[in-house]
């Protein structure tokens, strides 16, 4: 059974590979206080299809090079879509702010 994660896509620098950021949450052995803490993980793009800022499925796979041993499965958000969002949400409140100053 191959591992799969979930990240966001920090570098896309060299062809075809790409650095992908996994936070997760684990408890700290010692205190016992929950902590967070980063994998990262070189993963094989073969066709350039993620950039910077998008949310990647990814699944562990053979050794592609030294540090590449990780390959792209799907995007499963797009940096273009979470800042579409994030602006229809920033239009939604002006608009409700405007409504609101008519009221009054």
């Amino acid at each position: 059974m191959r591992k799969t994660l979930v990240g966001v896509v920090t570098s896309d620098r060299n062809s075809k590979t790409r650095r992908v950021d996994v936070q997760r949450l684990f408890q700290h052995p010692v205190y016992k206080k929950i902590v967070r803490g980063r994998t990262i993980c070189y993963v094989h793009d073969e066709e350039n299809t993620s950039k910077v800022g998008d949310t990647v499925e990814i699944v562990e796979s053979r050794p592609h090079s030294k540090t590449k041993r990780w390959e792209l499965v799907r995007v499963v958000q797009s940096s273009d879509e979470v800042a579409a969002q994030l602006i229809r949400e920033d239009q939604q409140e002006a608009k409700a702010a405007a409504e609101g100053n008519a009221a009054q």
